[in-house]
């Protein structure tokens, strides 16, 4: 008997497009999950995000044993796969086989903070990474944790656990970068939906809500360079379907690093107002802003293919964009 979940991403977890701005309600969809660590594919090699003797804050399933599973429609005609119940975060590294170029890129996949998309957010992405000569590492971070609601409204957690995942891998990438072959100053991340979030958060703070463990923590966690796809939680739309105001708990930083942001028009979970917001935001700050926006593609694609143009042109896109950086 398959397990139930109830996912209010679901629905874009199958690329599904729609016409309205608001995100469906929360279902409840088939899933197929059991009990057991996430290995990566071959070529990858994971390691702990901490030491084992740091004590971490859990994520809302406590001690239970992280899990493994797949569900909730196909992506490109294939399943997708997930990580959920994550205690002790990891790092997978993935590293050119021919000519290296010193770049590297942090993956930060989505899954709506219940889970990490791991292969078509993640390893699927560093395939692509790698063939452009860029060292690339996939992010599974301690998930599942709610994000609270106060008199209705949605409310960032004081301590977002991903957000400290993220920040410790991008120290670490810049602590071991001439052990991985990278330039400590070419190493950006890329983004999506939460994970898009996160890496968003990431490029406009350097405030860290952990103790410093190591010589790791004493390196920047701010990204070189950013790519946001599809991302969720910062546009602020209590006050009318045409505003453009960020969530109180968004704060944009001058120092942000130049961002290539991704969307379609059509995409049900999170409107095209959300980067809009961002964007514009970046902008008045004066930080490089580029955008890619498509009429169709849905939510949830990843680097699959499908009949929607952005799925099979972004990737190039983000290609030339790096070009344009010279970090290709």
């Amino acid at each position: 008997m398959p397990l139930l979940l109830a996912l209010g991403f679901a629905g874009a977890a199958c690329g599904q497009s729609g016409g309205t701005d608001k995100p469906p309600a929360e279902v409840v969809l088939p899933k197929n999950e059991r009990a057991g660590v996430w290995q990566p594919p071959a070529g990858g090699v994971q390691m702990p995000l901490w030491p084992a003797s740091t004590p971490l804050a859990k994520p809302d399933s406590g001690d239970r044993p992280e899990g493994t599973g797949n569900g909730t429609g196909l992506v490109g005609g294939r399943k997708w796969h997930w990580a959920s119940y994550v205690t002790r975060p990891t790092m997978t590294l993935y590293r050119p086989k021919g000519r290296n170029n010193g770049t590297a890129m942090l993956v930060l996949p989505g899954g709506g903070f219940h889970v990490v998309a791991t292969d078509l957010e993640g390893t699927e992405i560093c395939d692509w990474v790698v063939q452009q000569g860029m060292t690339c590492a996939v992010l599974k971070y301690r998930v599942p944790q709610a994000w609270p609601r106060e008199n209705g409204k949605q409310q960032r957690p004081k301590v977002l656990l991903g957000l400290e995942d993220a920040q410790r891998a991008m120290g670490l990438l810049r602590q071991r970068a001439s052990s991985y072959g990278i330039d400590p100053h070419r190493i950006g991340v890329i983004g999506f939906s939460a994970g898009a979030y996160l890496a968003a958060n990431m490029s406009n703070t350097e405030a860290r809500t952990y103790p410093l463990a190591d010589a790791a923590d004493q390196q920047s966690p701010r990204p070189d360079f950013a790519i946001i796809a599809y991302t969720a939680r910062m546009l602020d739309d209590s006050k009318g379907r045409n505003s453009l105001e960020l969530k109180p708990w968004v704060t944009i930083s001058p120092k942000a690093p130049p961002t290539l942001i991704l969307h379609a028009m059509n995409d049900p979970m999170d409107p095209i107002r959300q980067p809009l917001a961002y964007a514009l935001a970046l902008n008045d700050a004066g930080v490089p802003v580029d955008m890619r926006i498509y009429a169709k593609g849905g939510h949830a694609f990843g680097m699959r293919p499908t009949a929607d143009p952005i799925s099979r042109e972004w990737p190039g896109q983000v290609r030339q964009w790096l070009h344009n950086l010279g970090m290709l």
